[in-house]
């Protein structure tokens, strides 16, 4: 088997896809991985790939022209995810794409169409999860920032339904573990921003910087916690324990922990 591995960036796994359709090697004698790799095997081919603009951009004007701009923007869509078999799932995608077109997508007989559904979904519930229990803390002069730790790269994916709540406000979401950041200015477009060590370590010093909204934030929920009514396991299922280390109401649970 022939393995091509790349880092998780868009532009590095089209790339890597076209290393691999390139090499004519055939798709069943070819994996693609997104590194780290977690363990080599002994009798594997390994072919670290680097992102190359022309090569990625070659790739997204074929899957547009010859599958269609919506079959792309799915498989854009999937590569957020944090499964480690989402670029060979795409890259398979693609695949049966060019044979029989968008029609993949509900080609619900091929294992690899299943497997699609099966990861998209499971990234759309948690980019709700993630709409739903974002916190932001002011910072100074009306500067709103959220700090997250979803197991995906989805902080793009936030940035439409943020920028429809506050069109008219500066803030940023933050992404600790995989150090990106969504940026709004205010009464403009958000984009995405690459952190550099010195701007994440900067950041993360913004959570610690309590405001007059978090105060009265903490003082409601509590107000309206009636303890009689607790209800721990439904809690849990609707707010995952592992996506509270930045909601400001679960402050003391986690202190505890």
């Amino acid at each position: 088997m022939i393995v091509y591995s790349c880092i998780n960036e868009w532009y590095a796994m089209l790339t890597c896809i076209y290393e691999a359709w390139s090499s004519k090697n055939g798709y069943k004698n070819i994996r693609l991985e997104l590194e780290p790799i977690e363990q080599y095997t002994l009798f594997d081919e390994y072919h670290h790939v680097d992102a190359d603009i022309d090569k990625a951009e070659s790739v997204i004007q074929a899957v547009n022209k010859k599958i269609s701009p919506y079959f792309y923007n799915k498989m854009a869509y999937c590569s957020m995810a944090y499964e480690k078999d989402v670029l060979d799932n795409i890259f398979h995608m693609m695949i049966l794409g060019f044979t029989y077109g968008t029609e993949t997508l509900n080609m619900f007989h091929f294992r690899d169409v299943m497997r699609n559904r099966e990861i998209s979904t499971r990234l759309g519930r948690e980019i709700c999860k993630f709409k739903e229990i974002i916190r932001f803390h002011e910072i100074g002069n009306n500067v709103y920032v959220a700090h997250v730790e979803p197991k995906s790269k989805l902080v793009v994916a936030l940035g439409p339904a943020i920028e429809d709540r506050m069109p008219s406000e500066h803030w940023m979401i933050i992404d600790d573990i995989h150090r990106e950041a969504v940026i709004h200015p205010k009464n403009e477009p958000f984009y995405l921003k690459q952190l550099s060590d010195l701007e994440f370590t900067r950041l993360l010093e913004t959570e610690k910087e309590n405001d007059n909204y978090t105060d009265l934030w903490k003082v409601f929920f509590d107000s309206i916690a009636i303890e009689e009514r607790t209800n721990k396991r439904c809690q849990d299922n609707l707010m995952p324990i592992w996506t509270r280390k930045h909601a400001i109401e679960f402050y003391h649970e986690i202190k505890k922990a």
